[in-house]
């Protein structure tokens, strides 16, 4: 084990987009674990876009983060020390957990992780929270059924991914936004999507909506808000279905538009929109892991994870979430296991 623990805190908080002064890189000694707590070394850290809600002051769903505190985040770690924890120092446990060489976390606030049921960092992907986000959201929340048309932006990412198979697997046609042609390959390729639309190279969304989906749109999973809400909005069909995740388009706005402009939509298609977050079905993640878990087995859902190598560039890794760098999981490669 290493004498010295690096670590990241928040330096200040953004005006805007983050860069790099966002985030202050500190060394100090290697905690010790307190009673019922582990000692935990980080081999996947996880970047997500949520987080940079969590840099500024206002409050949230998620409390932010003080200047001069740790920034976290969700890992995949091996446990090195247990202090009456419940687990045993080899053991592999995900947790939400500082952006660090090593943290740690009281027994509760750690899972196991089984890494017979694929690769570790699934954990923190296809296997963890953003396939449960994809699970109940486009499940539970956008309802999606046989013979939809169901759209999804975002569509590449962690999220987006897994939500459209999972709305393929239902029987629907569907048709993602993706900000590249690499990634509207890898929809419509690998993952079978009928239908992707790279919204960078596209000068009208409606009509590429037109093209697409030329049934109209009876569900929509929303990762970013936006003209691409805004033109979604305008195809809706009556009792359509919006499940709204995340507005990556506006986490960086420091002047948010002046809106919601397009409600009246709703009231001609009688449609639902509804925000949630991943959280509220916690008593039912046992179910979507245990579902998740057997359609990768069977090649049903596949999965694609983009991996920055050391904890020093996990800033690096976090900012290319804005530019849309990644494709399917984010993630950060801090150590290799070594028990």
């Amino acid at each position: 084990m290493a004498d010295r623990n690096r670590k990241f805190l928040l330096a200040k908080r953004p005006e805007g987009r983050p860069d790099r002064d966002t985030f202050d890189l500190v060394e100090e000694d290697v905690p010790e674990p307190g009673p019922g707590e582990a000692l935990v070394r980080t081999l996947y850290l996880s970047v997500d876009p949520y987080m940079r809600g969590r840099m500024d002051a206002r409050e949230s769903y998620a409390d932010p983060w003080g200047v001069g505190e740790p920034l976290q985040a969700g890992v995949v770690g091996e446990v090195v020390e247990s202090n009456g924890a419940g687990f045993e120092p080899g053991d592999l446990v995900a947790g939400n957990l500082e952006w660090a060489d090593y943290a740690t976390a009281r027994g509760a606030e750690l899972q196991p992780v089984n890494p017979d049921h694929g690769p570790i960092s699934t954990a923190l992907g296809v296997l963890g929270m953003p396939g449960r986000t994809a699970y109940f959201g486009t499940r539970e929340v956008a309802e999606v059924r046989a013979g939809d048309t169901f759209v999804v932006s975002g569509a590449a990412g962690a999220v987006g991914s897994v939500a459209g198979q999972i709305a393929k697997l239902t029987g629907a046609r569907v048709v993602g936004f993706a900000g590249s042609d690499e990634k509207v390959a890898f929809l419509e390729d690998d993952l079978g999507f009928d239908a992707g639309i790279n919204y960078k190279e596209t000068d009208d969304y409606r009509a590429a909506l037109d093209e697409a989906a030329p049934d109209g749109v009876d569900a929509y999973f929303d990762n970013v808000g936006g003209p691409i809400t805004d033109a979604v909005f305008s195809r809706l069909n009556v009792d359509a279905r919006v499940a709204v995740c995340g507005q990556i388009s506006q986490y960086n706005a420091e002047e948010l538009p002046t809106g919601p402009r397009k409600l009246g939509t709703l009231i001609e298609k009688r449609a639902r929109v509804e925000g949630f977050l991943v959280n509220d079905f916690q008593p039912r993640f046992a179910e979507a892991s245990k579902q998740l878990g057997r359609w990768v087995a069977a090649g049903d859902v596949d999965y694609r994870e983009t991996v920055t190598e050391g904890l020093e560039n996990a800033p690096d890794a976090f900012l290319g979430l804005f530019d849309g760098e990644n494709v399917g999981k984010q993630l950060v490669k801090v150590g290799e296991r070594e028990a």
